[in-house]
């Protein structure tokens, strides 16, 4: 079944207070629409609820890349592609250029935000681990003000998030100072690009004279949500790598997951997966160590 276009209405206030504000005066019913990577798959097979959408695409406070001598802050309209060309978000977060540049092919990149993939709350999305190891920050705006709050907290379920319907993502906001740290990416999936991710691991880490200093891992498609392994990075932390630690960290990651059988994968295959990139991940530390 497709959508009938007569049946649905398109405004663009080409400014933040107007969207703001028609956001403000029917919450939940106004449905904001940037790229429309996600938005117009649902359009296109009948199945978006919603019938009244707001466009924030061109929107200047959506679309600045900041950089503060302690953080650097990305409007949430910034699509993929400008996170993939700019100079301080590949030196400083390879992370985020890195699933940047997974995120569909080129015309997706063009047009794919950051917020909407964050606002989408799909636990396959390749930004979002990212955006754990990297301890983000998301400013929350509406016509009653700005609230600030975690990315940790962001997600509460599947596709649930803490958003309020007269609210968008106005920014997120990412630390510096990761630059000791070795950085890790790696996206399993049905084919090299263009695939929704069955695995996807976000790592970062930073080993002295063979000790694990500081260790942050994050996993997408094996949970809910997009997942940080807490646990997995406690017992980590001051300890030397070893066969037996990698192994024990392995079987910690299986312990922490909650993968799905459905139509991309199984959950044994998941967990597998996740507990081999995690060792991966280690053993990539491990010589790193070795290396300075």
């Amino acid at each position: 079944m497709r959508a009938e276009p007569a049946q649905y209405r398109l405004v663009s206030p080409g400014n933040l207070q107007g969207a703001l504000s028609l956001l403000a005066s029917e919450p939940t019913q106004w449905l904001p629409i940037a790229g429309g990577t996600d938005v117009m798959v649902l359009y296109s097979a009948g199945k978006l609820p919603n019938r009244k959408l707001v466009d924030i695409w061109n929107i200047p406070e959506l679309r600045q890349i900041e950089v503060f001598p302690d953080r650097i802050r990305i409007g949430a309209g910034c699509t993929y592609t400008a996170l993939r060309q700019h100079e301080s978000v590949s030196r400083e977060f390879p992370l985020l250029a890195t699933a940047a540049s997974w995120t569909g092919g080129i015309a997706n990149q063009n047009r794919g935000t950051l917020g909407g993939n964050i606002a989408n709350a799909s636990p396959a999305a390749d930004s979002l681990p990212v955006l754990l190891v990297y301890d983000a920050e998301l400013t929350l705006v509406s016509v009653r003000g700005e609230r600030r709050v975690s990315y940790r907290t962001f997600h509460t379920g599947y596709k649930q998030t803490v958003l309020s319907g007269d609210e968008l993502i106005l920014n997120i906001s990412l630390p510096r100072g990761f630059s000791g740290y070795l950085a890790h990416a790696r996206k399993v999936g049905a084919r090299n690009a263009q695939a929704i991710s069955k695995v996807c691991l976000a790592a970062l880490g930073q080993i002295s004279h063979g000790v694990i200093r500081d260790v942050r891992l994050a996993l997408g498609s094996v949970a809910p949500v997009p997942l940080r392994l807490n646990e997995t990075e406690n017992m980590l932390t001051g300890k030397q790598i070893d066969p037996l630690l990698i192994d024990a960290a392995k079987k910690s990651a299986v312990k922490e997951i909650r993968p799905i059988d459905d139509i991309r994968s199984t959950a044994r295959y998941r967990s597998a997966v996740a507990s081999n990139l995690v060792a991966d991940f280690l053993a990539k530390l491990t010589a790193e160590g070795a290396s300075t």
